[in-house]
């Protein structure tokens, strides 16, 4: 059962070389504005807003195709990572 606190474990076979090139940034334990996934997550679920679909397998293939299509988009990923305020250079 978790307990809310943070472990870290530094991998034994990441390469020395991906270490060295590496940073860590600590986040608070739940921080919902600095975690571009929620973003992506409003923006299907907005995506989807005026869609009715019956069963899980008919929302299935149009989750699918949603997400698809945030992935093709590249820009679209820069602008959730943008507006955590984070970046993805070290600090």
């Amino acid at each position: 059962m978790p307990t809310g606190s943070t472990r870290c474990t530094k991998s034994p076979s990441a390469p020395d070389s991906a270490r060295a090139n590496s940073s860590i940034v600590r986040l608070p334990p739940y921080a919902p504005d600095l975690n571009p996934v929620e973003g992506i997550w409003a923006h299907l679920k907005k995506s989807l807003a005026n869609l009715a679909p019956r069963t899980i397998e008919d929302l299935t293939p149009l989750v699918k195709n949603r997400l698809r299509g945030i992935q093709r988009r590249p820009e679209l990923l820069d602008g959730f990572i943008a507006e955590t305020g984070l970046g993805l250079e070290p600090p």
